[in-house]
This record gives C-alpha cells, structure tokens and sequence, in this order.
C-alpha cells in the first residue's frame, strides 16, 4: 500500500487519495470477513469440544448414580439372599423365610424407584436415609451395628457427600469384610465406618467417591484400625468458628 503510494507520487506528482481510501476500506473488510471466519470456525470447534465434554462427564456422573444405588442394594440383597437359604435349608422356618422374602421384595421397590429417580434427574440423597439404609443392611447380614442416633451435627454441605461415602463404606464392609460389629461416628466435618473383619473390609475407593469428596474440599481416608478391623474415614473442610460436638454411637 505504501509503495503503491510512492509510485503513484513519483510517477504522476499527485495521489489519488480517494482510491487509496477506497483500497484501504476494501482491505480492512476483506481483513475483518476473513478474521471473523477464522473466529467462527474455533468457535464452533470449541463448542462441539464442550458438547462431547458435557456428554461424558453425564455418562459417568449416570455410572457413578448408578452404581452407588444398585452397588449397595445388590449386596444387600446378596447378603439377606443367603441368610434366607440357609434358614430354609436348616430350620425350615417358613415365616421367618417369609419376612426376608419381603424385606427383599421391599428393596428392590426402593431400588426400582431409586433408578427411576435418578433417570429422571431428581434424585436427592439423603444422610438419614442412608443411615437407616445401614441399620436395615447391617441387621440382614447379621452385623452388629453401632450407629448415632441421628445425623444433625454433620453440617448441611457435607451431608449429601457423606451420605454416599457412608453407603459405599457400608456396602465394601458388607462385600469384602467377615466383620460382626460396624460401627459409625458422625461430626461436624466427619465420617468414621469402622469394622472388626478382615484388614481389607471397608476400603471405599474409585466409584467417584473422591471426586465427590474434592467438590466440598473434603479427603477420603482408609486404614487398619487399631486392634483389628478397618477403618474409612471421609472428611470436610473444617471452619474454626464451628465447634460442636459430635454424636457418639449407640448399639444396635
């Protein structure tokens, strides 16, 4: 543009300054159409980039519902399965049979809705549910159970993380573990399952749990307990200006 400029002055002795207006403007424009093209086409890359992303990350938060409801309601059902075989192949008590055979009836109507809930996008776990799940799955496998009484000293950003940590404890107790006694202590910012099985009963790890856990800043942590057993804890960040105290278990 420059040099045309200069012939123009040294060739002719004036510059039509109009054309070189004319030229200028058409430049640009081409300039600009050829740059918003360029901007479109990594646009539309980024934005189909974003739809695969959105896609898996909903397969795997399905997966991970998925197998947090069924994963526990299984070995539950797995557990009370084998109870109900041995009373009718030893005692042959009927009624006792019976009652198994509804208990089972009744989990797999709250696993059916469960599913269905979660298909649904609706699904709301809850920390007490979970807890009573515990009781009820825990008596079927005929573990003693020490659990709190209620779950009001956890805080409410925790309680939904803490309610999948605890069925996921419980159902790898109930799967892995020869334990007789689970025991559960809630706090304000924690999450102990404790059992007296095998050193490898309540190990809680993948299935998402620790993603879970990060998304409230919190850690996952599994260990022998002391004097036998296994131990999982899952903690959350804890403010300084939050001291309650804790709810101690109770014998079941």
């Amino acid at each position: 543009m420059l040099g045309q400029i200069v012939w123009a002055r040294l060739a002719q002795g004036e510059v039509a300054w109009a054309q070189v207006a004319l030229l200028v403007g058409v430049t640009a424009a081409l300039g600009t159409v050829f740059a918003l093209n360029f901007t479109i086409g990594h646009l539309r890359a980024a934005r189909e980039q974003v739809k695969r992303l959105a896609a898996h990350q909903e397969r795997e938060r399905g997966a991970r519902d998925m197998h947090d409801i069924l994963g526990h309601t299984f070995s539950t059902m797995t557990v009370q399965l084998g109870l109900t075989r041995r009373i009718l192949g030893s005692s042959a008590d009927v009624a006792l049979a019976v009652d198994q055979v509804t208990e089972l009836e009744n989990m797999a109507r709250t696993a059916l809705s469960d599913v269905r809930a979660t298909i649904s996008g609706y699904r709301t776990l809850s920390l007490d549910s979970e807890l009573a799940g515990a009781r009820m799955a825990l008596h079927a496998a005929v573990v003693r159970a020490e659990l709190p009484a209620a779950t009001d000293a956890v805080r409410a950003e925790l309680r939904e993380v803490f309610g999948y940590f605890m069925r996921e404890a419980v159902t790898n107790v109930l799967r892995h573990s020869d334990a007789e006694l689970c025991t559960i202590r809630l706090g304000p910012d924690r999450v102990e399952v404790t059992d007296n099985g095998s050193s490898t009963g309540g190990a809680c790890a993948g299935n998402g749990l620790t993603e879970r856990l990060a998304a409230v800043s919190g850690t996952l942590e599994h260990e022998p307990a002391p004097g036998g057993g296994f131990r999982a804890i899952a903690r959350g960040p804890y403010p300084a200006i939050y001291r309650a105290p804790s709810h101690e278990a109770e014998p079941t």
